[in-house]
C-alpha cells in the first residue's frame, strides 16, 4: 500500500496552479506560432502576435496569462493500492492546494469563485471550492489532471440531447457561431458525445486536458472514425473564417478533442467546451516518494515573435476625446490609447442600474468618458497593476444604452457585441473598442497608473481610473452600427471557399 501525505498533495496542486497561470502549455505555443506564420488577416495576425508576446511574457515574468485565473477543474484518477494520509476529505485537501496557490504573494491570482450562486454570490476570496471528479482506479499511484478554465470561455459551453440520426458536424458548425468571439479564440474545441447527459460535458471538459496533436494527426492519417471526425471538424470550424478573436482569419482553432462513451439507444447527447488563448491544465503523478513539480520549460521554445504597434496605428488622447474624432474611426483600425479611461464590469454596472433607478448620484462622471470592461487581478512588487485584460463585452450589452445616456463616448472589452448593444451604438454615434483577450500582461504594461474611484467594496469589479499610454485596442463597432465581427468572418469565409476551390480545381 502506498501513501500519499496531505502535504504532498496539497504543495503538487498548489506548485501545478501558479505553474499554469504564467506558462502556456508548449504544444499550444508551438501551434500556435505555426498559425502566426500562416496567418493572413492582419487583425488576426496582430492579435496572435500579441498572444505570443504575452505568453513569453508572462513565462519570464511568473505572472499571470489572463486577469482570468480560473475556476479550478481537477480530474483524479485514484490508484486502488493508494490511501491518504489526512483526516481532511480529498475534496478538502485539493481545496487547500487550491487556497495557497490564489493567495501566494509573490504571484496573487485573481479570486472569482462565488458561493451562493443563485442568491448573493459572495466571493469566497480564495477561489474555492475547486470542481473535482475521482475515478477509483487500479495501480499504486495517483494521476492529477488540473486546469484553470476562464469565465469567457466556460460561459460558451454547449449541450444537446440529438436525435440518433442527427449530424454532429452540422450540430458544431451551427454552434461555433453562436459562441462569437468571447471564448478568445484561437483555443481548442472539447466534443464529449453519449453517456448521460452530465458524462458527455464530463467528457468534454476533460478531453481539453489532452495536448495539442492535429498536425502530427494530419500528418500519419487517421486510423479511427474518432479522428476522421476531429480532421474534419477541424478543417471545416476553421473554414468558418472567426479567426483570431473573432476578427477573421484562418485560425479558430488549434485542435478538436473528443472523448465518447456508450449511450441509450433512444440518445446521442454532445456536448462541446472551448478552451481559450490562456489555455491552462497540467498534468502529474503522485506515488509516495514527495510532492511533484513540474518542469519549466525553456524560453528560447517560444516563437520569435515580439508584438509592435502597426505603423497604421492611430494614436488617440482620451483626455481630449470628442465625439466627431470617435466618429472618424473605422471598423478595424487599430488604436493606442493615451490618457484617463475607466473601467467597470458587471457588478459596477448593475450597481450604477440600481443607483440610477433609485435617483442617488453617481461616484463618477461619465460624461465624455472611455470604459474598459476589467477586472484586474492585484498588482506585486513595483506594479501599478496587475495582469489587466478585457472581460467578456456582450455581457454587458443590456447596461449600454443606460450607459452612453450617461455621456459615455466609447468601450473597450473583448468578443462581439450583441444586436441590441450595436443599436445603441449607432443611436448615440459612439464606439466599441476591442482588446485582445489572452494578452493581459501585456496590457497591463500600458497601464502607467491606477486608483479606485468609486464602488471600492466590489474589490476587482470597483470602478478604477486608469492612466494609460499606447494601450493596443481594435475598433470593433463603430459609429454607424458596423461591427467587424460581422464582417470579418464573412469575408474571410468567402475567401477561404474560393481557394478551396481553386485547390480542388
Amino acid at each position: 500500500m502506498i501513501t500519499i501525505l496531505e502535504a504532498d498533495l496539497i504543495e503538487s496542486v498548489a506548485d501545478a496552479l501558479q505553474y499554469i497561470s504564467y506558462y502556456h502549455p508548449m504544444d499550444y505555443i508551438r501551434a500556435l506560432g505555426v498559425a502566426y506564420e500562416a496567418e493572413q488577416g492582419p487583425a488576426a495576425k496582430d492579435a496572435i502576435a500579441q498572444i505570443l508576446t504575452n505568453s513569453r511574457m508572462c513565462a519570464e515574468g511568473h505572472r499571470p496569462i489572463c486577469q482570468d485565473t480560473g475556476i479550478v477543474t481537477v480530474f483524479v484518477k485514484w490508484g486502488q493500492d493508494c490511501r491518504l494520509d489526512s483526516a481532511m476529505s480529498l475534496q478538502q485537501v485539493i481545496d487547500e492546494g487550491v487556497r495557497r496557490a490564489y493567495r501566494n504573494p509573490e504571484n496573487p491570482l485573481r479570486a472569482s469563485i462565488l458561493a451562493d450562486p443563485a442568491f448573493g454570490r459572495v466571493n469566497t476570496k480564495d477561489n474555492t471550492p475547486s470542481v473535482l471528479h475521482v475515478e477509483m482506479v487500479p495501480g499504486h499511484h495517483v494521476d492529477v489532471q488540473i486546469a484553470a478554465k476562464g469565465g469567457g470561455s466556460e460561459n460558451k459551453s454547449k449541450f444537446k440531447m440529438l436525435n440518433p440520426s442527427d449530424s454532429i458536424v452540422d450540430w458544431v458548425l451551427e454552434m461555433v457561431p453562436q459562441m462569437g468571439a468571447g471564448w478568445c479564440p484561437p483555443g481548442m474545441l472539447g466534443i464529449g458525445i453519449g453517456g448521460t447527459a452530465e458524462k458527455a460535458v464530463i467528457l468534454a471538459k476533460e478531453s481539453l486536458m489532452g495536448d495539442i496533436d492535429m498536425a502530427q494527426l494530419k500528418a500519419r492519417g487517421p486510423r479511427t472514425r474518432l479522428e476522421e471526425l476531429r480532421i474534419e471538424l477541424f478543417d471545416k470550424v476553421n473554414a468558418l473564417g472567426i479567426g483570431a478573436q473573432g476578427l477573421g482569419g484562418l485560425a479558430t482553432i488549434l485542435d478538436v478533442k473528443i472523448l465518447d462513451w456508450p449511450t441509450h439507444a433512444a440518445s446521442k447527447p454532445i456536448a462541446m467546451i472551448p478552451n481559450c488563448a490562456a489555455t491552462r491544465h497540467a498534468h502529474f503523478h503522485l506515488d509516495g516518494s514527495g510532492p511533484a513539480y513540474l518542469e519549466p520549460p525553456k524560453l528560447e521554445d517560444w516563437p520569435k515573435v515580439e508584438w509592435t504597434p502597426s505603423k497604421e496605428s492611430i494614436r488617440v488622447d482620451l483626455d481630449t476625446l470628442t465625439p466627431e474624432v470617435v466618429a472618424s474611426w473605422r471598423p478595424g483600425d487599430r488604436l493606442l490609447l493615451n490618457g484617463r479611461m475607466l473601467t467597470g464590469r458587471d457588478a459596477a454596472h448593475k450597481r450604477i442600474a440600481d443607483m440610477l433607478a433609485k435617483g442617488e448620484p453617481l461616484p463618477v462622471e461619465f460624461a465624455g468618458r472611455v470604459i474598459y470592461y476589467v477586472g484586474p487581478v492585484d498588482p506585486v512588487r513595483d506594479e501599478v497593476v496587475g495582469p489587466a485584460g478585457p472581460t467578456t463585452a456582450t455581457r454587458m450589452d443590456k447596461f449600454t444604452g443606460m450607459m452612453l445616456d450617461q455621456g459615455l463616448l466609447a468601450m473597450v472589452g473583448k468578443a462581439e457585441r450583441g444586436p441590441a448593444a450595436i443599436e445603441a451604438i449607432r443611436a448615440a454615434k459612439s464606439a466599441y473598442l476591442m482588446a485582445v483577450g489572452g494578452a493581459a500582461y501585456l496590457v497591463a504594461r500600458a497601464i502607467k497608473g491606477a486608483r479606485v474611484v468609486g464602488f471600492e467594496d466590489l474589490g476587482m469589479e470597483a470602478i478604477y481610473e486608469f492612466e494609460v499610454r499606447d494601450m493596443p485596442v481594435t475598433v470593433a463597432v463603430d459609429a454607424t452600427g458596423t461591427s467587424v465581427h460581422n464582417t470579418g468572418p464573412l469575408v474571410w469565409r468567402e475567401k477561404i471557399a474560393r481557394e478551396r476551390l481553386l485547390e480542388r480545381a
